[in-house]
């Protein structure tokens, strides 16, 4: 496996029902037909990355299972390398995802084989950049991590879901990615997205949803807006950002300008339904 774009983290299907309003604790709501599409962190980014134009492989696990399978074929039609998509005897992940007529979504993940993904199954040959995010064992991406960097690798964790990180790994990042949320999580809930930096990585992006992302350096904050949309579903959104900003940076641009990129595309996917099937090609950008 060589690449220019490793990306490491979760393959799921994804089961989205549309619904009104989302049910309350004990509560029964009716919602529209289920969706079935191919997603997952990991899958996800990587399928956003590939559609844009970089060379990308994913590091994951699915299991021996339709689901699987329709994850498998996903990714080879989208351009991903699948030669380190390992196969566990534990079932593909899923996330079950309800959707409000505001675009809005709320996620369960079942992750499944994603959690078979072990360290020693991390293998950097070739890549100049590794994504990363949380729906793998934590102990696998804090290994990955401190790989890349004695191998001066770049590494772009999204810390999503969030997680605590030991502070060696938040200290080996050059980008961490992450929204208000995140951010805040972080923080212990104090504002000031520079104080991002005091965590340890040599840079930071906060995305703002409708917003845009602020991108944070040692020079300061850079405000990156985002094109006003119609939004219909934000699943995958982030995402998507990811696999943009990843594949600018794999292509050598500055970090405030590949934000630039990354907002544009995860624009685009918020008018679509679905994750994967949202995404744009890099000849929608122009």
């Amino acid at each position: 496996m060589t690449s220019q774009v490793l990306v490491i983290g979760s393959a799921n299907a994804d089961l989205v029902v549309p619904v009104d309003r989302r049910p309350g604790g004990g509560e029964t709501v009716l919602g529209g037909d289920t969706i079935l599409s191919p997603g997952g962190k990991g899958a996800n980014t990587a399928v956003a990355a590939a559609r844009l134009g970089a060379d990308v492989a994913l590091l994951g696990a699915v299991g021996d299972d339709p689901y699987g399978e329709l994850l498998k074929r996903s990714l080879a039609e989208s351009g991903v390398d699948t030669d380190s998509l390992r196969t566990s005897e534990r079932p593909t992940g899923i996330a079950y995802i309800t959707v409000t007529p505001d675009g809005e979504n709320s996620i369960l993940v079942s992750p499944g084989a994603n959690s078979a993904l072990r360290p020693e199954d991390v293998d950097l040959d070739g890549a100049e950049i590794v994504v990363l995010s949380l729906e793998i064992p934590l102990e696998t991406v804090e290994h990955a991590v401190a790989k890349a960097a004695e191998a001066g690798v770049r590494t772009l964790l999204n810390l999503s879901p969030a997680a605590e990180l030991s502070a060696k790994t938040l200290q080996n990042l050059d980008v961490l990615l992450v929204n208000e949320h995140e951010a805040a999580f972080l923080l212990g809930g104090e504002a000031g997205f520079p104080m991002l930096l005091d965590l340890g990585p040599k840079a930071a992006v906060v995305t703002l949803g409708a917003k845009g992302a602020a991108v944070v350096t040692a020079a300061g904050v850079t405000e990156v807006p985002s094109p006003k949309v119609d939004a219909v579903d934000t699943t995958g959104a982030g995402d998507a950002f990811a696999g943009a900003l990843a594949t600018a940076l794999a292509k050598g641009d500055e970090l405030a300008d590949a934000a630039r990129k990354a907002v544009k595309v995860a624009a685009i996917t918020v008018t679509r339904q679905g994750a994967q099937p949202s995404y744009p090609p890099a000849s929608e950008l122009e």
